[in-house]
């Protein structure tokens, strides 16, 4: 693999905020439950619809649809905000860790559009705290992206793991350092993570602050114990990353870390 291929994607994922990078947290495809025909020939469409057609007969009458259809009711209105439809949808028998065809729960999908009221919601209802969607997002991860601190301190103390990793590779500490939320990043660090962690590419949440020049949250690894002298699978330390954001501030702060 050639030097140029190599570095590319540390540099997609550590500065450049895309849409592509942001993806795992701020996916807004619909929630929903259905059946998904695409790339599945005429026949073999056909014969899973038979097979769902008996199972619904199969049923009591209506129980499936009924199902289907509160679950459905909870999911929806945790996308929209409807803490009243949310709350009937619970009490009318939802199950409280129901997931969209993307694999989101209702609390996922409460905390990515920052919406910490229906949150709580889920949580007094006792959502599954650890209950990732496909792409790996777990509402700590979600909570701290969007810098819902007390609903972290909530996850946090329902027994929340902050080690686990996305589809990006990229953790609750990631999505926190990257978006400068500081008090979240030492409640993080107060829950065992590792200052001096490193992530995909090599990289370090003191990298990921500094490259989006989240100085208060740089200052705030410092003292936690943050070495400003690591470096990623590119050899870039912290300040060569802020250098290249162009980040005076954290630049100044990282080359006074440096000193000392």
């Amino acid at each position: 693999m050639s030097s140029s291929a190599a570095r590319q994607p540390a540099a997609e994922l550590s500065y450049s905020p895309t849409k592509v990078e942001m993806q795992s947290v701020d996916d807004k495809s619909k929630s929903g439950v259905r059946v998904d025909r695409r790339g599945l020939c005429a026949p073999a469409a056909r014969h899973i619809a038979s097979l769902v057609l008996a199972m619904l007969f199969a049923l009591p009458h209506g129980a499936l649809a009924q199902d289907w259809s509160i679950n459905a009711r909870l999911l929806a209105a945790a996308r929209t905000g409807d803490e009243a439809g949310l709350v009937r949808a619970l009490a009318d028998g939802a199950a409280v860790n129901a997931r969209s065809r993307i694999g989101e729960t209702a609390l996922v999908i409460a905390l990515k559009n920052d919406r910490p009221a229906l949150a709580s919601r889920m949580l007094d209802a006792g959502a599954d705290v650890n209950l990732a969607a496909v792409n790996g997002v777990t509402p700590l991860m979600a909570a701290s992206h969007a810098g819902q601190t007390e609903i972290v301190r909530r996850l946090l103390a329902s027994g929340a793991e902050v080690s686990p990793v996305d589809r990006l590779q990229k953790t609750a500490m990631t999505y926190a350092a990257g978006q400068g939320r500081t008090d979240i990043v030492l409640l993080l660090l107060h829950a065992g993570v590792d200052a001096n962690a490193v992530l995909a590419h090599q990289l370090t949440a003191l990298m990921w602050a500094a490259g989006y020049g989240r100085t208060d949250t740089v200052q705030a690894l410092l003292a936690a114990g943050a070495k400003p002298g690591l470096k990623d699978d590119r050899g870039k330390t912290a300040l060569d990353i802020a250098r290249e954001g162009n980040f005076p501030d954290t630049v100044k702060l990282l080359e006074t870390a440096l000193k000392g």
